[in-house]
């Protein structure tokens, strides 16, 4: 895990990073081959795997992977090539018996081992045995799938302590929970805009009418950078005649607060008030394009009118609105007319303070310059 460098600071404010970490095509290289291959990345969600032999397939900085629930109950990540001659082996999601290479039907069982090679007694020393496909460091988080291409990273509670136990206070039933819904939504703008603006909220008075009025209260938000590589947004929730949905007071201790816990660099949960559990997941496409997948989620997936309609409400407001302000962000990067301004960091924290913001400029920084 790459430790945190220090900012330099000098007797006047901190100021927004420069323009370059957002738009050169050298650093989004140094961020694929660095920090995007050697941190931890959401993948998916165990009980989207079941069974033995269901998989799903998905790409992280560059490489094709999946996911597989064995017969051993074990979840494992592959990289998704034949170890023959790179034929890709699966596609999409699915439920198999075995992995058979469509090239040459190499066959692997569910735990990734080599078991059957065509024609292989004609090969002198072939040893089947010694042969199994390429694997990748996989963790479960409270049932979420987690991966890291760096076989030598240290464990996600180095990474984020206290968030594993903290979450299954605020959901107790955390693990009896399956995916209801993902909504995606593109942005053409450089994963750090779309994180920085998620990391902040004193833009959200002006921009997010919707969430401060019928959601949480404006007043009580705060965002605390805790230890490890995790922020943690609070807040009240909204009085209750003015909530755009009926709480659950009873349904857990913290029933009344909206909380989030960011895991850097491409991940959040986040707990609306009454129990109801989504989480954002950044993934990062191109330099200037990632899309932002919010997934909802309920005991064992079922329908539940409630959080379809917290979900169809998010979508229509905060998550468009966000849009349309990373995207212009975006834009202005590249106008030889901006300059990083000065970061409005209240000594008091607060919604109206960007201290996040100097955080996590910090860890940009560091990622580029290991």
């Amino acid at each position: 895990m790459t430790r945190p460098m220090k900012l330099q600071q000098g007797s006047g404010p901190l100021h927004a990073l420069e323009a370059r970490y957002y738009t050169d095509p050298a650093i989004y290289e140094k961020e694929l081959r660095g920090l995007l291959s050697h941190s931890w990345q959401f993948a998916g969600h165990m009980n989207s795997i079941p069974k033995p032999g269901d998989y799903f397939t998905f790409k992280l900085a560059g490489e094709n992977l999946f996911c597989m629930r064995g017969r051993d109950g074990e979840v494992r990540t592959f990289y998704n090539v034949c170890r023959h001659r790179a034929h890709e082996l699966v596609e999409g999601s699915g439920n198999v018996n075995l992995i058979v290479c469509p090239y040459h039907s190499w066959t692997y069982n569910l735990a990734g081992e080599l078991r059957k090679v065509p024609h292989a007694e004609v090969v002198e020393g072939f040893d089947l045995s010694k042969i199994c496909l390429s694997s990748v460091r996989t963790e479960l988080f409270n049932g979420f799938i987690f991966v890291n291409l760096d076989n030598e990273a240290e464990p996600m509670d180095a990474w984020y302590p206290g968030v594993r136990s903290v979450l299954k206070e605020y959901v107790p039933w955390i693990e009896e929970l399956a995916p209801m819904k993902w909504v995606e939504e593109h942005e053409a703008c450089n994963w750090k805009v779309s994180v920085e603006n998620y990391g902040e909220c004193y833009h959200c008075q002006a921009n997010h009418q919707a969430l401060l009025d019928g959601v949480m209260r404006a007043e009580t938000y705060n965002i605390t950078v805790c230890p490890g590589y995790v922020m943690r947004h609070t807040a009240e929730c909204q009085h209750f005649e003015r909530m755009v949905y009926p709480i659950d007071f009873e349904a857990s201790p913290h029933s009344r607060e909206f909380c989030t816990w960011y895991l850097w660099p491409l991940f959040a949960f986040q707990h609306y008030p009454g129990g109801v559990l989504n989480v954002q997941h950044w993934r990062v496409e191109a330099i200037e394009s990632v899309t932002i997948r919010r997934g909802w989620f309920t005991r064992g997936g079922k329908a539940c009118p409630l959080t379809e309609d917290l979900a169809e409400r998010d979508r229509r407001t905060t998550l468009q609105e966000d849009i349309c302000l990373v995207e212009s962000v975006q834009r202005g990067l590249k106008s030889r007319g901006y300059k990083p301004g000065p970061l409005v960091i209240d000594p008091k924290e607060g919604v109206n303070s960007e201290h996040p913001i100097s955080t996590l400029n910090n860890w940009m920084r560091a990622a580029v310059e290991a």
